[in-house]
């Protein structure tokens, strides 16, 4: 079985109040992976107050939210748990608590994300994207990838040959994709990309905490519903174009780090 969590937080009904998205109606008890709970034992889990558990979805802070989605996927019985952008919205102590959960989880963890610092210490292999429709295993965290590949670790290389020529043709992989590398250099678009990349991030990052600062009025949905759903769909639209440029500069930035060596 398998339990994800996507980026949109597209799933939550607004309306519906922590509780009742928790426990999927009226009960006080949610099944957590096989187990009985009661819903606010499971709330304080994700750092939820028992007052809480009448707050209508729309009235939450997308921080708020973000724990609530987290609260629903690790509570679905899974052997297979697929998070998109987990991290985005959450504060450290969030941070910590997501550490921890994923840690204990009883299964296999896909996990996308442009957070360096939490695929370094949540994944234990990296799967990267090379080109036309190739993807490569890397062992260890994002770390852990930058610096195979920039050793010339190349598993492209090895994949590509037949099992009894892997020995044989591991030893000269290394030096070929130096090689290679050493005569690859950044093209003007590419550069240009680099170095305008950080800003549009920037902007648009603000853009987003300034949506979320509208949306986080307790009273918005129910004062102006209209409202709410134009600044949603407004953010919505913000978080795709930045996690599209946070995902350009970070291609662009493993490039970079690998023709410097």
């Amino acid at each position: 079985a398998m339990a994800s969590l996507d980026q949109s937080r597209a799933s939550l009904d607004p309306a519906m109040s922590l509780k009742e998205a928790l426990t999927g109606g009226g009960s006080d008890f949610i099944e957590v992976a096989g187990s009985r709970r009661h819903v606010v034992g499971y709330m304080k889990d994700f750092l939820f107050g028992p007052e809480q558990a009448g707050t209508p979805i729309g009235r939450l802070s997308g921080g708020e939210r973000g724990r609530l989605m987290l609260a629903r996927a690790l509570a679905t019985p899974s052997n297979l748990l697929v998070l998109d952008e987990p991290t985005n919205d959450l504060d450290f102590e969030t941070l910590d608590l997501l550490q921890e959960m994923l840690a204990d989880y009883q299964g296999t963890l896909i996990l996308v994300s442009h957070d360096r610092d939490f695929l370094d210490r949540v994944g234990n292999s990296v799967l990267v994207a090379e080109g036309n429709g190739r993807w490569v295993e890397y062992a260890g965290g994002y770390s852990d990838m930058v610096a195979q590949r920039g050793a010339g670790i190349d598993a492209r290389t090895l994949a590509t040959k037949p099992a009894q020529e892997t020995g044989k043709k591991a030893a000269t992989a290394p030096q070929t994709t130096r090689d290679a590398k050493a005569k690859r250099k950044l093209s003007f678009n590419e550069k240009h990309a680099l170095e305008t990349l950080p800003a549009r991030i920037d902007a648009l990052q603000k853009d987003a905490m300034r949506l979320k600062a509208i949306l986080a009025d307790a009273n918005l949905y129910s004062r102006d519903a209209a409202l709410f759903a134009k600044t949603s769909g407004t953010l919505a639209k913000v978080e795709t174009d930045l996690a599209k440029a946070e995902e350009d500069w970070l291609a662009l930035e493993i490039l970079r780090e690998e023709i410097e060596g």
